[in-house]
Order: structure tokens, then C-alpha cells, then sequence
């Protein structure tokens, strides 16, 4: 499994169940989204704009995703939408393509252009850490099979939250994924330990 495998996987349309815990507060907030995902080649120029914007070589870019997001959470006001989008770039190590830069046009936890780090883990789990000015934010992503994803995320600083989310695809996926059809067994959704104590559940 590579970086690139989990943005050609997420490519399509989702709906996002989450359960967020604001830790401060310790209370509990659900909300849905509608998450829309395409894949970006190498070439296109929005992963040469978002380099340019880092100050990184668009050479060394394997390739990035568009990302768009719709829905709402429990606690907004009647009415209110969240919505967004943004643009990842993937730009491996050079001695690793395990691992890497992930370049954001927008961050997750503060809206300004940030730069990560990805990580694929021996669980073929996709791991994006990134370090903004007065927050620090983990996501794990992974796949029990091809219409499923699972995301976990915790944010550390001025938030401290942590989010739990089951994705669930709303379109066709490609025939020719490598994750599995089928029923989701329940040790396949299991929180790996190191995550599980980070979120406290």
C-alpha cells in the first residue's frame, strides 16, 4: 500500500458519519457530511500551484487530491452548512515512498496553507500529522473494504478534540481496488492501540 493508493481509493462521493469529543467540555457532538474527493496527477496545476506555494519543486510531486466537503454538525445554528474544499499534494522522501511531505492548500485545524507529514504504518493504516502555529492535529485513515473508510483525528492546543468517522462510499467503486468487497467484520474497524490511548475511549 502507497500514499498514492488511499487518494485513488477515496476518489469519488461519501457520506461522513462523525462523532466528535471535545475533551475540554467532555461532551459529544455527531454531525454528517457529504465529502466529495477526485485525484490529481503529478502534471495538473493545481499540484504545481500548491508546490509553488511551499516553495517545493513540483518534480518531486507524486501526484495530490481535490477534496470538497458539505454537511452540518449537531451543535451549529439552524441552518448553518459547513462547507470547504481544498487540495492535498503528496511529495515523498527521497528514500521512501512510504513516507513524505503532504502539502495543504488548507489546513484542517487553521485555514491557512500548512505543510505535513504522511506516513503509511505496518497496518497499511494512512497516517497525516501536521503542526500548526497554536495546534498540533493526527488523522489515521484506512480501508476494511472498497466502499468503507475509517477515519480517526485528534486535535491538540487551542481545540482539543477527537473525532471518530465511518465513511461510507455513495458511488461505484473502481472493480479494480485491492480492498475487499464485502461485510465489514468488527476487528477490521478496531482503533490500533497507540491511537485508542491518544483518544482516550
Amino acid at each position: 500500500m502507497e500514499a498514492m493508493d488511499f487518494f485513488q481509493m477515496s476518489e469519488g462521493r461519501w457520506i461522513s458519519q462523525r462523532t466528535t469529543h471535545h475533551l475540554a467540555m467532555r461532551r459529544t457532538e455527531l454531525g454528517q457530511l457529504e465529502i466529495n474527493a477526485s485525484v490529481l496527477p503529478a502534471t495538473d496545476s493545481k499540484v504545481v500551484e500548491i508546490c509553488q506555494m511551499h516553495d517545493v519543486d513540483p518534480a518531486r510531486a507524486i501526484g495530490g487530491a481535490a477534496v470538497s466537503w458539505q454537511g452540518s454538525m449537531q451543535w451549529d445554528e439552524e441552518g448553518q452548512t459547513q462547507e470547504g474544499a481544498t487540495v492535498l499534494v503528496l511529495v515523498p522522501d527521497t528514500d521512501s515512498a512510504q513516507s513524505g511531505q503532504l502539502l495543504r492548500e488548507k489546513g484542517y485545524a487553521e485555514t491557512s496553507p500548512v505543510v505535513g507529514r504522511y506516513q503509511v504504518d505496518d497496518q497499511d493504516g494512512l497516517v497525516l500529522t501536521t503542526d500548526y502555529s497554536t495546534m498540533s492535529s493526527v488523522e489515521r485513515f484506512w480501508f476494511p473494504n472498497a466502499t468503507t473508510r475509517i477515519r480517526t483525528s485528534t486535535v491538540i492546543g487551542l481545540s482539543n478534540t477527537a473525532s471518530f468517522c465511518v465513511e461510507t462510499r455513495m458511488d461505484v467503486p473502481d472493480e479494480s481496488s485491492t480492498v475487499p468487497s464485502g461485510d465489514v467484520a468488527p476487528e477490521a474497524i478496531a482503533i490500533p492501540a497507540a491511537q485508542y490511548s491518544v483518544l482516550g475511549w
